[in-house]
C-alpha cells in the first residue's frame, strides 16, 4: 500500500503545511565526506553549490518573511559553501535562530580554522553527526579515521563553551542506524551517548536526535548491494505511526536547494519532487506565500512515521520527547 492511501486508511486527507517556522537551506553537495547512509549523495567530488546571487535572494525572501523563526544550514557540508557565512550573519541580524548541520570533521579541514570562533561569536546552534559512541561502528559507515577527528572537534566545541550545562552555545548529536533498522528509543539512547562519551572522552552535550535513514541515493543503494532494500522498506510501511503525522516536519517547514528551487522538505529536495506549484524562490516575493500548500508525498515519506517517528529534530512522538 502507498504512503497515499495509508494516509486515507488512517483519516488523514493527504498532508498540508500549518506554517512556515523554519527555513532549511541546502546550499549544496559538497562535503569532505562520503558516508554510507547519506541521502544527499554528497562527497569531496561533488560540484554542486548554492551561487552568491540564489544566497541573496534567499536572504532578500526571508527579510520579507514573518513566520520564519529558524534557518537551517545543510549540505553537504554546508561550511564549504563560499556563501555559509553570509547566511549566517545575515540571517542573525534578522534575529533568527540559525542551525549549522555539521559533520564534526569539517573543524579541523585546512582553511576551517577560524570556524568555530565564528559559530560562537554567531551563536550559531551546532547540530552535529555522531552516529555512534564507538570508533567501530562511526568508522564502519563514515571512513577511517573519523570518530577520532569526530571526539576532537567534540572537546573543540566544548572548549569553546558549546554543549556545557548553562551555555546559550547549543551543541547537539545525530544518530543514524548503522543498518536496516529503526533507531531505539531516543531518550535511551540518549543516556547511553551521555555516559560513554563523558566517561571515555570527557565530552557534554545538550541533546541527542535519533533520525532514521531514508531509503534515498547512496544508503539505497547500501541496501540493494547487501539484499535489504525490499525487507527495509517493508519495515518502515509495516510500521506506520498515526501518531506521527500531525507532527512531520513538512508541516512547518520549506526546503530551498542549492539552485534555489523550492521543495517541501530536503528528501523530497534529494529525489527531485517539486511542491505542488513548481516554484522556485524566483517565483515568489516571500516565504510566507508558501503556508498553507498541499505537500507533495511519496513512500519514502514512511521513512519519516515509521515507529516514534523521525524530522530533522529528532523523534516525534513517545518517550523521550523534550
Amino acid at each position: 500500500m502507498s504512503f497515499a492511501s495509508t494516509l486515507r486508511l488512517h483519516g488523514f486527507d493527504g498532508l498540508r503545511r500549518d506554517r512556515i517556522e523554519t527555513l532549511q537551506v541546502n546550499v549544496g553537495k559538497v562535503c569532505n565526506q562520503a558516508c554510507h547512509h547519506c541521502h544527499v549523495d554528497a562527497g569531496p567530488k561533488r560540484t554542486e553549490s548554492m551561487a552568491r546571487a540564489t544566497a541573496q535572494r534567499v536572504l532578500e525572501l526571508l527579510r520579507n518573511t514573518s513566520g520564519v523563526e529558524t534557518v537551517d544550514i545543510t549540505g553537504g557540508a554546508p561550511e564549504l559553501n563560499a556563501n555559509f557565512r553570509m547566511l549566517v550573519k545575515e540571517s542573525r541580524l534578522l534575529r533568527k535562530r540559525v542551525i549549522d548541520r555539521c559533520n564534526l570533521t569539517i573543524l579541523l579541514e585546512p582553511r576551517q580554522e577560524d570556524l568555530l570562533a565564528f559559530l560562537s561569536s554567531q551563536q550559531v546552534h551546532v547540530i552535529a553527526s555522531l552516529p555512534c559512541y564507538t570508533a567501530e561502528n562511526v568508522d564502519k559507515q563514515r571512513g577511517r579515521g573519523v570518530f577520532e577527528r569526530s571526539i576532537h572537534a567534540l572537546k573543540l566545541l566544548n572548549q569553546a563553551g558549546y554543549g556545557r550545562p548553562g551555555s546559550s552555545l547549543n551543541l547537539d548529536l545525530v544518530f543514524n542506524p548503522g543498518g536496516a533498522s529503526l533507531p531505539p528509543p531516543q531518550d535511551v539512547l540518549e543516556r547511553q551517548y551521555k555516559e560513554r562519551l563523558w566517561q571515555d572522552f570527557g565530552i557534554e552535550f545538550g541533546r541527542l536526535l535519533t533520525i532514521t535513514n531514508m531509503p534515498i541515493h547512496r544508503f539505497s543503494e547500501y541496501l540493494v548491494q547487501i539484499g535489504k532494500l525490499e525487507q527495509y522498506n517493508t519495515l518502515l510501511s509495516g510500521s506506520f505511526n498515526p501518531n506521527t503525522v500531525e507532527r512531520v516536519m513538512c508541516r512547518e517547514l520549506i526546503s530551498v536547494s542549492w539552485d534555489g528551487r523550492l521543495y517541501d522538505c530536503d528528501f523530497n529536495q534529494m529525489l527531485e519532487i517539486p511542491n505542488a506549484r513548481r516554484l522556485s524562490i524566483w517565483d515568489i516575493d516571500s516565504f510566507d506565500s508558501l503556508a498553507r500548500d498541499g505537500i507533495q508525498v511519496g513512500d519514502h515519506c514512511f521513512g519519516c512515521t515509521a515507529g516514534t517517528g523521525s524530522s530533522c529534530g529528532g523523534q516525534l512522538s513517545g518517550a523521550g520527547l523534550h
